[in-house]
């Protein structure tokens, strides 16, 4: 076992409650070590009408906003961008990017703010200061060399704005190409492949005034108290007027259990908390699937024996597929079903009276179910479950897919995709003059291959941390140095930067809560929620350089240089974001009519949702029931079954700290969670230091060391430990069926003790 690791100090069991003052201690250490006094008076400006959407998790505001709407880790990722450490030309100065390659994650991202562009010296190793009409200059260059558009792939992060993500898949599709990875390809894919089938929209139904009248609220793979902490309220509001909240999650998870709401005085005062979670059952993991075949056959069976269970009419008139569905499902033997959920069939019964017995039902998910093998059949289940009874386009029910960064759908809707539509394609090409590809482009999968394969030559992201959110860290990493040119727009230093092409940029941005001032005056942009709301983002803070650049103007310096003829377009647009809301509603009008005027209005607007109002859009003309057999998953002996987590001190790749709370680990993220019996049948004891190896089909040796074997409460057979750590023992081969999401939920792993 390492020096530093000691049991009792790096492992302290939580049984608190998930907010309270914990969450508000933590919040005031954040601002403190990040020096952020900008920070402090921001606060009251984020999540507010007038003020700028939180860079963090996409859960939406309420109709009434109160003076602090925000959570602790809302707290965190503002502070990290109120910063006031920098990142100068002296830190580049003073580190090769080969020493800064063995720093870590969260070392790089203590480093601060950048400020200002940088290209890479091959010759020293080092970034060194360029100007901005320099970049530029190269960035068009190369794209003009390019003998394939397709040699170009445009990355995007879910924290861009639309205005920005438009103009970048505008740059991409005016210079030829398609190849718009994103993170979505990485997190909720699954949900958009499975809902677009089965409802006819890729997106989530319902909007946070249907959980005000939900009766039975399921969250299914999901940890709201670490990855949407605002929703937590949001439950414990449902909760205290007697809405039942069954929760599915492998891991016993704090937030989902009790929770103190850290604005609410009098609960602060007493330490008095709610109970969130009226049921909680643990599965295997990857035992989804399988516990959901079982609930609806005691639906199907309760509805036989007590009748008018199900909604026949709903079925008869709004749906296709029944009873293909019905037969499938009763091929399922509860045997099956017992062994391949990790539950009994009285548990699962238990939740089957509980859905009878709701006229109103809602139904969340996160990556729990979407990094699945089977994770599209798996979100088509839930739509199943749903359908049977009418609860999708009625209020208080519906499907909730809780998307994770700010505007990671807001991207997916005006164009970021490598499979947009052909009346969105038109709509573009009529309104800009060009010729936009039709041929599918790469996915995040389909780019790192292509970057293995030298096909892929320019590498260009607006925002992200792409080396390390993507499986087979190293193998991405590699991949990434064989582009001739890599592009990084970001705020801060992260590990991709260092796993540059031959050349190689980092531009430095505003971030969202910073004043954007250009040529027509101070601008807004505007981000889409989880829940399809679209509102205006105003940034009230200085920025942290007078050198940074808006994402809008950074990719219409872009364009400039690569289109010379179309310089006068893009300026117009630089200048003014209205005539880029102009543009989206010309290309996308049925979804974006009067989106100027829209955004003034408090809390903006609800873009049109087809299912939400019992319109299918799918192939059927109806909601579809789709069921396919019960998948049998077994691994061989001795393998255990790894899902990847974040800890409560980090957002996607972005560590702010080294603890994680509510699991009780302190100090260390090089951990794995395990069920006693697993560590007993190892001989394994707290603490101890092992060797995680993965079994992946193509036999490459996939490992990683020095992590420490800890007790936790997860089922036999399972395991869990934190990404972006553990991202290397995954393949990119790896991925779920359809929708190409890398497995991180279902990782076959062996466990050895350490021999060093």
């Amino acid at each position: 076992m390492s020096d530093d690791f000691v049991v009792g100090k790096n492992i302290n069991s939580y049984v608190g409650p998930a907010g309270g003052w914990g969450a508000l201690s933590a919040s005031v250490q954040t601002l403190k070590q990040e020096r952020a006094i900008n920070a402090i008076p921001a606060l009251m400006k984020m999540n507010q009408p007038n003020g700028f959407d939180c860079p963090g998790c996409a859960w939406p505001e309420p109709g009434k906003t109160t003076i602090t709407e925000f959570c602790e880790n809302g707290v965190k990722a503002l502070a990290a961008e109120s910063t006031s450490k920098r990142v100068t030309r002296e830190f580049f100065k003073n580190h090769t990017v080969k020493s800064l390659w063995s720093w870590s994650d969260y070392d790089l991202e203590q480093q601060g703010r950048l400020t200002e562009p940088m290209v890479y010296d091959q010759e020293i190793d080092q970034y060194t200061p360029i100007s901005w009409d320099a970049a530029f200059q190269l960035i068009g260059e190369q794209l003009r060399m390019l003998a394939d558009p397709n040699q170009a792939v445009f990355y995007t992060s879910g924290r861009t704005s639309n205005e920005a993500a438009f103009l970048w898949q505008l740059l991409g599709r005016t210079l030829g190409t398609n190849n718009f990875p994103d993170c979505s390809n990485m997190c909720h894919e699954s949900s958009g492949v499975a809902l677009t089938e089965s409802v006819g929209i890729g997106k989530g139904t319902v909007q946070l005034e249907d959980f005000e009248e939900a009766d039975l609220i399921i969250v299914i793979g999901q940890n709201p108290g670490t990855n949407h902490p605002r929703m937590l309220s949001v439950l414990q509001q449902a909760a205290r007027r007697g809405c039942q909240i069954v929760t599915f999650n492998p891991i016993l998870e704090r937030g989902l259990k009790k929770f103190i709401h850290p604005q609410e005085t009098l609960q602060m005062l007493t330490g008095t908390s709610s109970s969130i979670s009226t049921h909680y059952f643990q599965p295997i993991i990857g035992g989804d699937l399988a516990m959901l075949h079982g609930l609806i056959k005691a639906i199907l069976t309760a509805d036989k024996t007590q009748k008018n269970i199900l909604d026949k009419e709903f079925i008869e008139n709004h749906t296709s597929g029944f009873s293909e569905f019905r037969d499938e499902i009763g091929r399922t033997d509860w045997s099956v079903i017992e062994s391949e959920s990790g539950l009994s069939r009285a548990q699962i019964e238990e939740v089957a009276s509980l859905y009878c017995n709701s006229k109103k039902v809602i139904a969340c998910w996160a990556m729990g179910l979407t990094q699945q093998k089977h994770a599209v059949s798996t979100i088509q289940c839930i739509v199943n479950l749903l359908l049977l009874c009418g609860n999708i386009g009625k209020p208080g029910a519906g499907v909730c897919p809780v998307r994770g960064h700010s505007n990671v759908q807001g991207d997916r809707t005006v164009g970021i995709t490598e499979h947009p539509s052909e009346s969105f394609l038109k709509n573009l090409d009529h309104q800009f003059g060009i010729s936009s590809p039709r041929n599918s482009g790469f996915n995040t999968v389909q780019t790192i291959k292509a970057m293995e394969s030298k096909s892929v030559k320019v590498f260009m992201a607006m925002g992200g941390n792409f080396a390390r959110a993507t499986p087979d860290s190293s193998r991405t990493a590699e991949a990434l140095t064989n582009c001739e040119l890599t592009v990084q727009v970001t705020t801060k230093l992260n590990k991709t930067h260092l796993a540059h092409g031959k050349k190689a940029l980092i531009l430095p941005c505003l971030g969202r809560s910073e004043l954007d001032v250009q040529a027509s005056g101070k601008q807004s942009v505007t981000v889409e929620d989880s829940m399809g709301a679209v509102h205006a983002s105003i940034g009230k803070n200085q920025p942290a350089s007078a050198h940074l650049r808006s994402e809008v103007a950074i990719v219409a310096g872009m364009a400039k240089a690569a289109f010379p003829k179309n310089q006068k377009m893009w300026k117009a647009l630089e200048d003014d974001y209205g005539l880029i809301r102009d543009k989206i509603e010309s290309v996308l009008p049925k979804l974006f009519a009067n989106y100027n005027r829209k955004i003034k209005k408090p809390g903006g607007f609800r873009l049109y949702n087809s299912a939400s109002e019992r319109e299918w859009n799918t192939k059927t003309g109806k909601a579809r029931f789709i069921a396919k057999p019960l998948p049998i998953l077994k691994l061989p002996n001795g393998q255990l079954r790894l899902m990847t987590i974040r800890s409560h001190d980090q957002y996607n790749t972005t560590v702010y700290g080294m603890n994680d709370r509510y699991r009780g680990i302190f100090g260390t993220r090089r951990v794995i969670l395990m069920n006693s019996k697993d560590m007993d049948s190892l001989d394994l004891d707290q603490g101890q230091e092992v060797v995680i190896q993965s079994h992946m089909e193509d036999g490459r040796k996939r490992k990683v060391s020095g992590f420490h074997a800890v007790r936790y409460s997860i089922p036999q057979g399972c395991a869990a430990s934190y990404f972006p750590e553990t991202n290397e023992l995954i393949a990119v081969e790896y991925f779920a069926d359809r929708s190409f999401t890398p497995i991180s939920k279902l990782v076959p792993v062996t466990v050895s003790k350490s021999t060093e």
